[in-house]
């Protein structure tokens, strides 16, 4: 061949691989379409905040914008570390807001684009799930590997294959392309193939709490599982319904009629546990009391606490039942009818109850009072006439808890001790004769009044002028006064 026509060739080749390896370094230099926040210092250290691109996955409506304004958080949606999180009890939802005055100390950054706004923790040295799915959603469609975060002092850039690595034109030789690079980038880089298979493993053991509890059902339901199985299940069931979007999702699902009927059944440990998640699934949930009055629960509560039980499966009977009736009147009435105040005045005769006397005359004064917050506050509304239809008190005086309700002056505790002088003031007008003859109620009386008056000289040398020992000291004296 001859050499004009050699060096011809070999300038084409030349020139062919210079055009290759700048179209490459070209196209590493693309951004990628994800950017979820970059900080950068300039000379004067101001922190600069690259803007959000509008055109992410659809996923990023279930991520929480939070503002300085309350905001209702959906189920499922993830939020920034950092909010102030608040339950709504008006409308039972969780809402989120930014704080006022700690942003800068937490490490919140906040960005704007357009109608959209939120904000970033850049304190945070990890990304979230959430960051993580979208930037591999994004990798996989347009083949970019760079991920840009205002997680750390600085974004990681993750480069193409080694195969694709080349020099910048403007530093190398013409047509020159990094041979060496490609063993280095194999070293300290893992291919991106095994990354994404490792974060899809990481998203699966990812579960939200309603998926949990459908779990928790599944198995509890289940008629191969065993008898420690299902007590598990329950157990790990209580925990999540104290959430009131928990409790709900277990009433759509099927779940809490499970548990109701689950306090039929004849094993004590199974009844105890149902009881519990019972309990704590009605605690301040409206919608879950009206499911369960509806569905008999309170019916076979009561019939847990008037029948030959185990103490612990009563306890959570009795809690089941307190939790129903709390700010429930309609509840109040059907107990009430069902002779639920009968049951519970058994729980004073029979043997080995001592420590449920507590519990019952706390609900009883929780009622009384309840009820009397109510008639206070005059209003005409519909609650306030059911509470009208709630004849407690009347029944208590009719069933002679004159001669019961004082006896619990003996505990050693102040709270039960308050509650139960102001349920006998209460009850006084009615049960004024019953007192004065019960043995050993004025004696008791006048040591309560001399061990309270000591406690209240010690609260106001301590600068406290109205205390809650005097309070309590004013109520001894108050019964002792009208007794006469």
């Amino acid at each position: 061949m001859r050499p004009g026509r050699l060096s011809l060739i070999l300038l084409l080749i030349s020139v062919h691989c210079f055009n290759y390896c700048w179209s490459e370094t070209s196209q590493q230099q693309k951004v990628s379409a994800l950017t979820v926040l970059e900080q950068t210092e300039d000379n004067t250290g101001k922190v600069e905040e690259a803007t959000v691109e509008d055109n992410l996955d659809s996923e990023d409506m279930e991520v929480f914008y939070p503002t300085n304004k309350w905001q209702i958080i959906k189920p499922g949606q993830a939020i920034p570390a950092g909010l102030h999180v608040r339950l709504n009890l008006e409308t039972g939802k969780n809402e989120a807001k930014i704080l006022d005055d700690e942003n800068e100390k937490s490490g919140l950054k906040h960005w704007k684009q357009g109608s959209r706004q939120g904000m970033v923790n850049t304190d945070l040295k990890s990304f979230t799930a959430e960051e993580l799915k979208r930037a591999l959603k994004l990798m996989k469609h347009e083949g970019n590997t760079e991920i840009e975060s205002g997680r750390g002092q600085g974004a990681k850039s993750y480069p193409p294959p080694a195969k694709q690595q080349f020099e910048n034109p403007q530093h190398s030789n013409e047509g020159n392309c990094k041979l060496g690079h490609q063993e280095k980038v194999h070293e300290t880089f893992r291919p991106i193939k095994e990354l994404m298979e490792d974060f899809e493993a990481m998203n699966v053991m990812m579960e939200t709490d309603m998926e949990i509890i459908n779990k928790l059902v599944i198995k509890f339901n289940s008629s191969s599982a065993t008898l420690d199985e299902k007590i598990v299940a329950l157990y790990d069931l209580e925990y999540y319904v104290h959430q009131v979007d928990n409790a709900q999702h277990l009433m759509s699902i099927g779940g809490l009629q499970l548990v109701i009927n689950a306090l039929n059944t004849t094993e004590p440990l199974i009844q105890e546990h149902a009881a519990f998640v019972l309990g704590s699934a009605l605690s301040g949930n409206p919608k879950v009391q009206i499911e369960a009055m509806e569905a008999g629960a309170l019916q076979k509560l009561l019939v847990l606490l008037a029948t030959d039980q185990p103490v612990a499966l009563k306890k959570k009977a009795l809690f089941a039942v307190s939790s129903m009736l709390r700010h429930f009147p309609f509840a109040q009435q059907q107990f009430l009818k069902l002779g639920g105040l009968q049951v519970l005045g058994q729980l004073f005769q029979a043997k080995g109850m001592e420590s449920l006397h507590i519990r019952v005359m706390t609900l009883l004064y929780d009622m009384i009072l309840e009820k009397e917050l109510i008639q206070e506050a005059q209003d005409n509304s519909e609650k306030c006439r059911q509470y009208d239809e709630v004849n407690l008190l009347p029944s208590m005086l009719e069933q002679d808890w004159c001669m019961v309700v004082p006896k619990l002056l003996t505990s050693t505790d102040h709270d039960t001790r308050e509650k139960v002088m102001k349920t006998m003031n209460l009850m006084m007008s009615s049960c004024r004769r019953e007192y004065q003859t019960l043995q050993g109620l004025s004696s008791l009386l006048n040591m309560l009044r001399s061990e309270y008056e000591e406690l209240a000289v010690e609260e106001q040398s301590e600068g406290e002028q109205d205390g809650y020992f005097l309070g309590l000291w004013n109520s001894t004296n108050a019964i002792i006064k009208k007794l006469g």
